[in-house]
């Protein structure tokens, strides 16, 4: 009983650092209008509605596509497609005004709940929408005129930052208004890519039937770069039409996008609130790498760690011990520049590794290098069936506390480390548990 009542608890604990993480972010959510049809509306806009609550500031951007159709096929209006576009003419026009309206007054109906016993109680949602788009006829192209079919021509920043400075939700429709007065229908991925460009979003959310982006041989795609979506074998034509839009978002500096399931009622929890995530995750071009030292690397290492050694940070290794223990080392590397290292010396009879020599260049520092190379040497000890590290330190011990690690005694080392423990050094011993999946 205990156990199962501690459960939520644990994963609650656990998601505190990504609740730090994402207060105060821009997030735009792209809302395709199949969700509707999929049955989990409300549920997603409780969770928008969690979001909000937690200090995330909200652009949602919904999509009426199927709802367009069924009302074009109910009226027997025809509607010409090129490209995957709509030909949009005046009646058809009016049609989708009327049908954006009806969405949109549904969609503040829903984040505009508040009843008892219910996710949204007390929630007292803002939500505003306006004319935020500002829409250009897309013309004519390859000899088809698009008529009130449009594009992006900007999006009003500076009025939907001072609504989420104050708090509100901001919800953009797919209709844009040119200087001139006239409406636009524009693609609603194209306005959800174009405001999380404009605002610099830290995310974009795509939500689709899937799971995430499959490749050719049906496997998720759990995180690839920009960089490397043009590289990258789709299984359907609309995953690889959504991974190269969320890829060209992070090229013009949007931080994250992730490709998630609206038909999973728990899939953009999940996504943003737990290590493996949901979907699929597309990240900017990487110019920094990790990967493990090689011999070639030890005059760089040991310039990197120096310093700190003559200060009496860290112990003293000669160019003769470094090379015989540079394959311990992980690195991280910026433009063939060692910006970081951290060495992990493991004891695999005792299940436990040893975490020593954590240091960033002086010029890379407060960037959470430290953090991202005791990550990565936390994952290599997991797959070694490594249960426990440890430290010895005399002046990080805050910093190792705070990533996790609790204060422990001599005793608790291996005894092979023990008996070479530095009396004189007077070293912090601090350990930390890992956690293994099922």
């Amino acid at each position: 009983m205990a156990g199962s009542a501690d459960e939520p608890i644990d994963w609650f604990r656990n998601t505190a650092p990504y609740i730090n993480a994402h207060r105060r972010s821009t997030f735009v959510v792209m809302v395709p209008g199949e969700v509707a049809a999929c049955g989990q509306l409300l549920r997603l806009m409780q969770d928008l509605a969690l979001l909000s609550s937690l200090g995330v500031r909200i652009v949602l951007v919904f999509g009426s596509r199927p709802q367009i159709d069924a009302e074009l096929a109910e009226l027997d209006l025809p509607c010409e497609m090129h490209d995957g576009l709509r030909v949009t003419d005046s009646a058809i026009m009016q049609i989708i005004r009327q049908v954006v309206g009806r969405q949109r007054f549904e969609l503040e109906a829903l984040l505009s709940m508040g009843l008892p016993n219910s996710p949204m109680q007390g929630a007292r949602l803002q939500v505003v929408s306006g004319n935020f788009l500002i829409a250009r006829p897309r013309g004519v192209h390859k000899g088809v005129d698009f008529q009130l079919t449009g594009s992006v021509r900007r999006i009003n920043t500076q009025a939907i930052r001072s609504l989420l400075d104050a708090g509100s939700i901001v919800m953009l429709s797919a209709l844009g208004h040119s200087p001139s007065g006239e409406t636009f229908n524009v693609n609603a991925e194209e306005v959800a890519s174009a405001a999380a460009i404009a605002l610099s979003a830290e995310k974009l959310i795509l939500l689709t039937e899937t799971n995430g982006i499959y490749d050719l041989d049906d496997r998720l795609i759990r995180q690839c770069t920009s960089a490397s979506v043009n590289s990258t074998s789709t299984a359907h034509q609309a995953g690889g039409r959504l991974l190269r839009l969320a890829a060209d978002a992070c090229t013009s500096g949007v931080d994250r996008c992730h490709i998630v399931s609206f038909c999973d009622p728990d899939a953009l929890l999940t996504e943003l609130f737990t290590v493996d995530g949901g979907g699929t995750l597309i990240t900017r071009e990487q110019y920094e790498s990790a990967r493990w030292a090689v011999s070639d690397d030890v005059s760089a290492v040991l310039a990197l760690i120096q310093p700190l050694e003559q200060s009496g940070v860290l112990r003293t290794r000669s160019r003769d011990l470094l090379e015989s223990e540079i394959g311990q080392f992980r690195i991280l590397e910026r433009d063939s520049r060692i910006t970081a290292c951290a060495a992990m010396y493991p004891f695999l009879e005792e299940g436990c590794a040893e975490i020593a020599c954590i240091v960033t260049h002086l010029d890379y520092r407060g960037d959470g290098r430290a953090q991202k190379l005791l990550e990565d040497l936390e994952n290599e000890a997991q797959h070694a069936d490594i249960t426990r590290l440890f430290v010895l330190t005399t002046q990080t011990e805050h910093w190792f506390l705070e990533q996790g690690f609790a204060t422990a005694s001599l005793q608790d080392l291996p005894d092979q480390r023990q008996r070479m423990f530095n009396l004189q050094r007077n070293s912090k011993v601090l350990i930390k548990d890992l956690k293994h999946s099922p």
